[in-house]
């Protein structure tokens, strides 16, 4: 194998963000396993497949709108470093989009819908929305808590994955805004007005706190409501929202853009927690 052969392999790889796919893997088939079942199994794993493909042609074509941004907030991203070329990052995101979509006509007729309009909103967001003042953020949310629906539905039965949906919004709406105060010296460069630029990181700051505190407050609904058990509130407790607040602490103590990626980044590790969770208030 050629050394460009091997680079050209390496772009594709990391221009769909495999850790963050992992996730909404785990996410699609969460949603339908809290449901009480997952049968038809292979109704799920497609829904798991299809809405990866489809997650991984939004990251693909958001390295292509930010590749301007990303030689200063991420030159280490494939684009920046010279791995793919622009034609090749496009027509490679247009490919996972189609598959992805493609698969969903396996699953349920809305499940094509969903499959749809989540495929147009990664393109909006990448193309505008990301440019706006929550909108972008917003909408990431959305489609966050999109996938465990999706999963739900493959089943048949989405009352279960509403409580996850619910929490992942919240969950994606908080870490969206944490990395916008991240990418603000890229983001003022490129003119581009996110929450932290048009009103200041005091501002972001206080939105995130806000929406994490009822986020907090919303995991403890599903244990007193009677859909989960003690396991899940213990587990929650522990795992989740003792993490939340040791977030938010440390935020208000150190709001520089740096800190705050970093924080992102434990966000991210503690949405794992956040689905073992679940999985134990169903099982346990």
């Amino acid at each position: 194998m050629t050394v460009q052969l091997r680079r050209l392999i390496r772009g594709y790889i990391q221009i769909i963000r495999p850790l963050n796919l992992g996730i909404l893997f785990v996410a699609v088939f969460l949603g339908g396993f809290v449901s009480g079942k997952i049968s038809p199994l292979q109704k799920l794993l497609l829904a798991c497949l299809s809405a990866t493909l489809i997650g991984a042609g939004g990251n693909a074509i958001n390295d292509v709108f930010d590749v301007e941004i990303d030689k200063i907030n991420k030159p280490s991203r494939p684009l920046p470093q010279g791995l793919l070329s622009l034609p090749q990052a496009i027509a490679y995101s247009i490919f996972l989009f189609l598959l992805g979509f493609f698969l969903s006509v396996w699953i349920h007729v809305y499940a094509m819908g969903i499959a749809w309009l989540c495929s147009c909103l990664l393109f909006l967001y990448s193309w505008k929305l990301k440019q706006t003042v929550l909108w972008g953020n917003l909408t990431v949310a959305f489609l966050g808590g999109m996938a465990f629906l999706y999963g739900g539905l493959a089943v048949g039965n989405i009352r279960t994955s509403l409580w996850i949906a619910l929490f992942a919004f919240l969950f994606h709406w908080a870490r969206e805004i944490m990395k916008d105060i991240e990418d603000i010296p890229g983001d003022k460069a490129l003119d581009v007005h996110t929450l932290p630029i048009r009103y200041g990181i005091l501002t972001a700051i206080v939105w995130i706190t806000g929406i994490l505190v009822v986020l907090i407050g919303c995991t403890l609904l599903p244990y007193f409501l009677g859909d989960f058990s003690l396991a899940y509130l213990v587990s929650v407790l522990l795992s989740v929202d003792l993490v939340l607040i040791a977030i938010l602490i440390s935020m208000w103590k150190n709001p520089t853009p740096s800190h705050l990626g970093k924080l992102a980044v434990f966000m991210k590790w503690d949405m794992f927690a956040g689905l073992l969770s679940a999985f134990l208030g169903r099982f346990a």
